[in-house]
């Protein structure tokens, strides 16, 4: 699993680090996400499938190996 961003596209609501907060975090100035990890273990796979499905603006994109 590969993870891909867009920042332009986000809109700092923060679900996606109430989803997976080992995967992504906020940016201090803009709220906006930051991937801390693009490919993260299969042990978040859940987490992280969820916070693609719950992100308001569609920022977070999953890409299957």
């Amino acid at each position: 699993m590969k993870i891909t961003i867009d920042r332009d596209r986000c809109v700092g609501a923060g679900q996606c680090v109430r989803a997976a907060d080992e995967v992504f975090d906020q940016d201090d100035q803009d709220g906006c996400v930051v991937l801390l990890v693009s490919r993260p273990s299969e042990r978040l796979s859940a987490e992280v499938r969820d916070a693609e499905r719950f992100c308001p603006s569609g920022a977070i994109e999953i890409h299957d190996a």
